[in-house]
């Protein structure tokens, strides 16, 4: 499988990414930093998307049924050498079928994650999955 994107910028302004049919905007300087998502923000959203993603491969896999799900990420960054040190996400999801089994489900994310697993080879990641 691969992956194809394209992003550019403009000086002094902000910068966006092409993927698909999808525009994604995210910010390059100061004058965004409060309005718009930065690089770490945006890897920190690939990592839920795919989370997400995951809880909707493996409900027909697992044949549970939900409404929602959503996911809080949260992610520690150290400045030598700046790099995202630790991630912790909570995981809710949504659903009331006695057929979810969260602890198989955390173990078929942390297995077949595809940016799960390349983002617990360089930082930890700590978690839980709840059910409402």
């Amino acid at each position: 499988m691969e992956y194809h994107i394209k992003a550019s910028s403009v000086a002094n302004n902000d910068a966006v990414i092409r993927i698909k049919e999808s525009s994604i905007d995210f910010g390059t300087t100061s004058k965004s930093a409060e309005t718009l998502p930065n690089p770490a923000e945006l890897f920190l959203g690939a990592f839920a998307s795919c989370m997400l993603k995951n809880v909707e491969r493996f409900s027909d896999m697992m044949k549970y049924t939900y409404s929602k799900a959503t996911v809080q990420v949260d992610a520690i960054r150290l400045e030598k050498p700046p790099k995202l040190d630790a991630i912790n996400y909570k995981l809710t999801i949504y659903s009331e079928d006695d057929k979810l089994n969260t602890v198989l489900l955390k173990k078929n994310i942390e297995k077949f994650g595809t940016i799960y697993n390349t983002v617990k080879q360089s930082c930890t990641i700590s978690g839980t999955i709840n059910t409402i």
